[in-house]
């Protein structure tokens, strides 16, 4: 009994409050790399060249019995994929980074549930039902999050100081972006980019969860994102910088972040994610995502250096609330469902339109389309 309880519950957890710190030490290490001079588009190109090799011989070893037929239709959704969730959402995301803060771009990214609802709605892809409370709150979470980021971009408010380690790893600024790394000196360009960042991943949500229905193999699938967005990224760090020596890698920050951004976090972290959702579901992988934006509020304004104002807490705040208040809605909306609908029709679920809203992975929207008759927590959006 206590080895299940260790293995069902401890050890998701453990390795999911992981997983949140890991994300985080990748938004510090992109945030130093810019201050370094490291071209952002640049990093783009590296972090996806370095997940594709990575990747693909994982591909080859782990699916190489799978016989899933390759289309040009998933082609064409794996460059799509490639393209709004990794080449363009990670050039918007280290942009805003760039203009703005760690916790000012976390938190704006947590807006990825509400938009893609918005999304949803307005392809016809999910219907608002205000009879229900799940629709209510999902309605009510969306509004609650867009107010929290208005809240976020042009409110300061009073300084709160919460202490220092008295380390400033901002000790120098090199390079075109340098002066915004101290302060979110242009909070509205660096919303634009955050609010663009999340359009195109919450896009990208909605083009995989069509993808993975045609090939469910989640391995190769990420191997041919991930080689789409390398060829993008090149091509668009191509287009701005063709300055050789930018390109050049040594022992320094900038090998380490794109290693540590292409290697572990597009490679490791994506095994031990696919590994909590399968054994606790997408939604319990969804709810520690705000640790992030607590973890980079402090990281903030005790080692880099950044002021943290009492406008940006509450805009955060009301972010992860709304983020909560949608996930909340979707969950409810799918318990509803599976009381309505008997468990033997369940496995024919696949026939209908369906697309799922999840964050920070596509692990979770895979595990899903492969594990239809388990949907206790996951926030779908059907037809």
């Amino acid at each position: 009994m206590k080895e299940e309880r260790c293995n069902n519950v401890v050890k998701p957890t453990v390795l999911m409050v992981g997983v949140q710190i890991t994300f985080a030490g990748m938004n510090v290490l992109y945030k130093l790399a810019v201050n370094d001079g490291m071209n952002l588009r640049i990093v783009i190109a590296y972090r996806f060249l370095f997940a594709t090799a990575f990747i693909a011989p994982l591909a080859l070893i782990l699916e190489r019995n799978k016989t899933t037929k390759m289309t040009w239709t998933v082609l064409f959704q794996s460059f799509l994929c490639g393209l709004f969730g990794g080449s363009l959402a990670q050039n918007f995301y280290l942009e805003s980074l760039a203009f703005t803060s760690l916790t000012f771009t976390s938190a704006m990214f947590n807006l990825t549930p509400a938009i893609t609802f918005i999304i949803a709605v307005s392809l016809g892809l999910e219907k608002i039902n205000l009879r229900r409370a799940g629709g209510k709150a999902k309605v009510l979470g969306t509004l609650i999050g867009i107010g929290g980021a208005m809240i976020l971009t042009f409110i300061k408010g009073m300084e709160i100081k919460i202490g220092s380690f008295h380390l400033n790893l901002l000790h120098h600024q090199n390079g075109p972006h340098a002066n915004t790394t101290t302060g979110g000196s242009k909070p509205v360009l660096g919303a634009l980019c955050g609010l663009a960042c999340s359009v195109c991943y919450a896009l990208w949500l909605i083009i995989q969860a069509k993808m993975t229905k045609r090939y469910p193999n989640h391995y190769s699938g990420t191997a041919l994102m991930s080689f789409w967005s390398s060829l993008l990224s090149i091509g668009f760090a191509l287009c701005f910088e063709r300055d050789l020596s930018q390109w050049r890698l040594g022992w320094n920050i900038r090998l380490l972040t794109v290693s540590y951004a292409g290697i572990v976090v597009s490679g490791v972290v994506v095994v031990v994610m696919s590994w909590c959702v399968h054994t606790r579901g997408p939604l319990f992988v969804s709810i520690f995502n705000p640790l992030v934006l607590v973890i980079l509020a402090i990281v903030d304004s005790t080692m880099l250096n950044e002021k943290l104002h009492l406008g940006s807490i509450i805009g955060a705040v009301l972010i992860v609330c709304g983020l909560y208040a949608v996930l909340w809605g979707k969950s409810k909306e799918v318990k509803e469902k599976n009381q309505l609908v008997p468990s033997s029709q369940i496995p024919h679920a696949s026939k209908s339109n369906t697309v799922e809203i999840v964050l920070r992975s596509a692990v979770e929207v895979e595990d899903k389309s492969n594990r239809n008759d388990n949907n206790n927590g996951v926030h779908a959006i059907s037809n």
